[in-house]
């Protein structure tokens, strides 16, 4: 019998190349911009690929999208997260307080602009469809405020996000209904993490 290639046992390894990555560049830098040109190349590589993702991290939910945390640094100064959407799921007016990059893995998404106005986030009228492959940075200083929904017809969408915190336990704001701020932490959808350190079936493959 045919044994399988080691890489087709270590699946994950383009997200634990990721996170490498990444770790390495925020032990150099804290500098925003540097982040974001470096880790933009660094996502762009990451969601080239669309065979790493385990299925757990890729569940959607029937009532809204999911938020699935893949990864977290020690001391909280990034964070991986995919998010799961399904036809008619979508954010409230929210923003973000950090740094961060939104990446479309699978799927579409539309993001509605929002600017600060008067101490408000006010419309512009303007926004712009992701599809496979785009990315988009968010952060205080560039434009934090906006809502995104899915945007892919009946087809599932998953973009893979990147933060300069741990995203799930940031205090943020979100828009009510009626318009009015409102503080939120939006934690995460599963307290599993996928397992980036388990080489041990392609190490024996390679014997």
């Amino acid at each position: 019998m045919t044994q399988p290639e080691a890489g087709m046992l270590d699946a994950i390894a383009p997200l634990r190349d990721f996170v490498v990555a990444m770790t390495a560049l925020v032990d150099t830098t804290q500098e925003e911009a540097r982040l974001l040109a470096e880790s933009r190349v660094l996502l762009a590589r990451l969601i080239a690929l669309d065979d790493w993702l385990p299925e757990a991290f890729s569940a959607g939910r029937p009532d809204r999208y999911a938020q699935y945390l893949l990864h977290c640094d020690p001391w909280e100064r990034f964070s991986v997260a995919s998010f799961v959407w399904g036809p008619g799921h979508g954010t409230p007016v929210h923003n973000h307080t950090v740094w961060g990059l939104v990446g479309i893995l699978r799927g579409a998404e539309r993001c509605e602009e929002f600017e600060i106005r008067s101490g408000q986030p006010v419309a512009t009228g303007g926004q712009h469809l992701m599809q496979r492959g785009d990315i988009e940075a968010v952060s205080p200083a560039l434009g934090d405020w906006h809502r995104v929904s899915h945007a892919a017809g009946q087809a599932q969408t998953i973009s893979i996000h990147v933060y300069g915190a741990n995203i799930g336990a940031v205090l943020r704001r979100r828009l009510d209904p009626a318009g009015q701020a409102m503080a939120f932490v939006s934690g995460y959808d599963s307290t599993l993490l996928p397992n980036l350190w388990d080489r041990s079936a392609a190490v024996r493959a390679a014997c």
